[in-house]
């Protein structure tokens, strides 16, 4: 009996592992986590019992305080750094250090290699950033909520892509292919639009040697450097330096992965005629129980070794680094950001308006909802009347707007431009607000629209 137990037992905990691998695989399953960790952080805001302890939380500071008895030395390291701070300035820098090692990997080999595949997504991804862009300043205007007008303008891609692996086969694979081609233009975009307008005041000096260190890094690249403490120890210091430079310590993590190489260390010749020796060798290494044996286990790291180095460094990290961004980053940034406390029902009126202030709730809903698709919609098809790109093969003008809606699933990003956008916190709840209600109308919306049209398309 008890060994029919344990034997139930060892059965459930291998079901259980394999259904957890198997959501953690599924492409809809970081959307899942995001959603369930906004309703977390939207009532640890907002309940009685909680709220003060959520606020306090995220104004814990976290800063490393160096002080000599006499209090001749008095060194603090990061100056200013709480754990809202940190997980904004800190761990989204892993983000979107990933988000660049996917950007560089769709520019080499992927659907933005070339002038003739990269078209099409570019120019939609500008156009559905320019029309949410114009939408929240017609709102905005001359008021102090005038400085968002980045926010409405980004499309988080784990959503997007979430929403249409659930729709399944109703949607074209070329049109969610042309979709995250879209979204990886569009993390450049925002990248772009961060760097450029939600900076600080710039510290030249600083800012000189972080590119100092990021030169004799692209120099390495060059020289084929292949061990990775030789990247990963500059991007740290590069990350230190942009956080005291007034440029937004993120970016770094773009630039860093930039220089990330994509050339493996072992090239396919080296690595087969080394890898038959290595083989060889283990089998040589003797035949008795239990396997393997120590000289074994040294050929077998060695054939773990040239393995790992036969693939390219990029590809390594992006690999490596995709499941923590997925569900303990973005989730880490979702609780930390998405808790709003609604203190009266004026904040979730998206209507609300003044000349001083201007609405925010109006300017990003309505840019996150009409402004991303019209953009999307209006730019590839111009782009395709024109000849300079191709319509997504077995595509048509309808499903493609209803993809573009999908567009307007802002979230993370839109989340991230607000806190750097705003330094009033009445603005940047509201414009918290605004982000999640327009990203839940535009999924759902789009969702709907793609469910119509495939509908009405399999009757026809």
């Amino acid at each position: 009996m008890r060994l029919f137990s344990m034997y139930r037992w060892v059965r459930s905990r291998h079901a259980l592992g394999l259904r957890g691998r198997n959501f953690i695989e599924a492409p809809w399953a970081g959307g899942v986590v995001l959603v369930v960790c906004v309703l977390i952080a939207m009532l640890l805001a907002n309940l009685s019992l909680t709220k003060d302890y959520y606020r306090d939380l995220l104004e814990t500071d976290l800063s490393l305080i160096i002080r000599s008895p006499e209090g001749l030395i008095n060194w603090v390291f990061p100056r200013g750094m709480n754990v809202e701070t940190f997980v904004n300035d800190c761990l989204m820098v892993i983000f979107f250090f990933t988000v660049g090692l996917e950007i560089k990997r769709e520019i080499v080999n992927g659907q933005l290699s070339s002038v003739r595949r990269a078209i099409l997504p570019v120019l939609a991804a500008a156009g559905g950033m320019l029309a949410p862009a114009v939408i929240f300043t017609l709102f905005n205007h001359g008021t102090a909520a005038a400085n968002g007008w980045g926010i409405p303008t980004a499309t988080d891609i784990a959503f997007a892509i979430g929403i249409m692996s659930i729709l399944g086969d109703r949607v074209p694979v070329s049109l969610k292919i042309f979709l995250t081609a879209l979204a990886v233009a569009d993390d450049l975009g925002a990248i772009l639009v961060i760097a450029l307008f939600y900076g600080g005041k710039v510290q030249l000096d600083l800012l000189l040697l972080a590119v100092a260190i990021m030169v004799v890094v692209y120099f390495m690249n060059k020289m084929g450097e292949k061990r990775m403490i030789f990247y990963l120890v500059p991007a740290v210091v590069v990350w230190g330096l942009f956080y005291y430079s007034g440029v937004h310590s993120t970016i770094s993590g773009v630039a860093m992965a930039m220089l990330i190489p994509m050339e493996p260390r072992y090239r396919k010749e080296y690595y087969t005629h080394k890898m038959s020796w290595l083989k060889t060798r283990l089998l040589q290494a003797g035949n008795e129980e239990p396997f393997p044996n120590e000289e074994q286990r040294f050929y077998l790291r060695r054939m773990s070794h040239l393995t790992a180095n036969s693939i390219g460094m990029s590809y390594r990290l992006e690999n490596a680094l995709s499941p923590y961004v997925t569900f303990l980053i973005m989730p880490i940034f979702a609780l930390a950001n998405a808790g709003v406390e609604i203190t009266s029902l004026e904040y979730i009126n998206i209507f609300h308006y003044s000349a001083e202030i201007g609405s925010v709730g109006m300017g990003v809903f309505f840019g996150l909802l009409i402004g991303k698709p019209l953009g999307i919609f209006l730019a590839s098809w111009g782009a395709v009347r024109s000849g300079l790109a191709e319509m997504p093969a077995g595509a048509n003008w309808r499903m493609l707007f209803a993809v573009a809606c999908l567009g307007g699933i802002g979230f993370t990003m839109s989340l991230f431009v607000d806190s750097l956008a705003y330094t009033d916190p009445d603005l940047i709840d509201r414009g918290k607000i605004a982000i999640l209600m327009g990203s839940v109308a535009a999924a759902i919306f789009g969702s709907l629209l793609i469910l119509f049209i495939s509908r009405k398309s399999q009757k026809s």
